[in-house]
C-alpha cells in the first residue's frame, strides 16, 4: 500500500495512492481516524484499503504535504554512510550521530523548499526515512523491523554554514520547510528488506549521490535499537537513516541549491520525492 497525506480544497486529508491516482479514505473513515498518524496507532491500514467509498482524483490535481504532517518526533541520523563520513573529514563514529528536525521544517512532494535568505549553502541530502507502526522501548535488533509501519524518501536539506555554527546541528536542520518527505509511505509488507534499496538524488536531472542502505554504518534495526533505548518511539514517528556521498558542499567547488533548481530523491519499490527550489522571499503562503 502508498499511503499518502494532501490537501484538496484547503482541507487536509489522506488516502491511498496508486500510480497516478488517489482514492481518499471516505468520509466515514476520517472521522474515525483523523489522520493517517491515527491510521496506524489504531492499525487500521488494511481497512483503509478496503474502505472504497472515498472519491478518487488524479494525484496532479492535489497538494501533496509531509506524509505524516503531525509526528510526535523526526528523529534523523547523521554521518551514516562511509563515504559521506570520508567526504566531510569525519571519524566513523561509535555511536549513531542523532539530531531532530521539526515538522514545520518539511515540505509535501512536489511542494518547494525554500532557500533562507540567511544562508547561501543550502544544500542537499536524499536519504530513505522508516516510519514508526508500534509503541516501541528498548527494541531488540532482532525484533526490530516488527516496529515499522513503512518507508519514504525524506530529503534532509541542509544550511551548511548555520550547520556548523556549533557541535549541534539541530539549527542548521530546522531552517522553515528546508526540507521534504513524500510522496508515499510505502508499507512494510512491501519492502521485506530494506537493505536491498538503493538511493539517488538527482539536481536538475544530474545524479548527484547514489546509495545502498546496505552500506550504512548503523543499520535499520541498529537505529531503532538505539533510539528505543534513549526515547519511547510512537506509532508516525519518523527515523530519517543518513545520506550517501555526493553532497553539495563535499564537491570542488561546492554545489549549493538555487532557486529554480529541483531536487528529486529516487527510491525504487518506495518512491521518487520531487522538490522544486524557491526562495524564502517568494514563498506563496498555502
Amino acid at each position: 500500500m502508498q499511503l499518502v497525506s494532501f490537501k484538496r480544497d484547503g482541507e487536509l486529508s489522506y488516502g491511498l495512492m496508486d500510480g497516478v491516482r488517489v482514492r481518499e479514505a471516505s468520509a466515514e473513515f476520517r472521522e474515525r481516524f483523523g489522520d493517517l498518524r491515527a491510521v496506524i496507532a489504531a492499525r487500521a491500514e488494511p481497512e483503509l484499503a478496503d474502505d472504497t467509498r472515498g472519491a478518487a482524483y488524479s494525484a496532479s490535481d492535489l497538494r501533496f504535504v509531509p506524509v505524516i504532517p503531525n509526528p510526535d518526533k523526526i528523529l534523523c541520523v547523521g554521518v551514516n554512510y562511509r563515504p559521506h563520513i570520508e567526504e566531510m573529514g569525519r571519524q566513523a563514529p561509535d555511536h549513531p550521530v542523532v539530531f531532530v528536525r521539526f515538522p514545520a521544517s518539511l515540505s509535501g512532494h512536489n511542494e518547494p523548499i525554500l532557500r533562507p535568505r540567511a544562508s547561501k549553502q543550502f544544500d542537499f541530502e536524499g536519504e530513505l526515512a522508516i516510519v514508526i507502526g508500534k509503541r516501541a522501548r528498548h527494541v531488540d535488533r532482532d525484533d526490530a523491523l516488527d516496529y515499522i509501519a513503512g518507508y519514504c524518501c525524506f530529503m534532509d536539506g541542509s544550511i551548511r554554514d548555520w550547520q556548523r555554527h556549533t557541535p549541534q546541528f539541530t539549527p542548521g536542520k530546522n531552517f522553515h520547510r528546508s526540507g521534504a518527505m513524500g510522496p508515499c509511505i510505502v508499507t512494510a509488507d512491501e519492502i521485506p528488506d530494506p537493505s536491498a534499496l538503493q538511493l539517488t538524488t538527482l539536481v536538475n536531472g544530474e545524479e548527484m549521490q547514489r546509495g545502498r542502505v546496505a552500506d550504512l554504518v548503523f543499520d535499520i534495526p541498529a537505529l531503532i535499537e538505539y533510539c528505543s533505548t534513549f526515547s519511547e518511539l510512537l506509532p508516525g514517528d519518523i527515523i530519517a537513516t543518513g545520506t550517501p556521498g555526493g553532497v553539495g558542499a563535499a564537491r570542488t567547488p561546492p554545489v549549493w541549491l538555487q532557486a529554480g533548481d529541483t531536487v528529486e530523491v529516487e527510491i525504487p519499490g518506495v518512491g521518487r520525492l520531487r522538490s522544486p527550489v524557491l526562495d524564502e522571499l517568494t514563498e506563496v503562503t498555502a
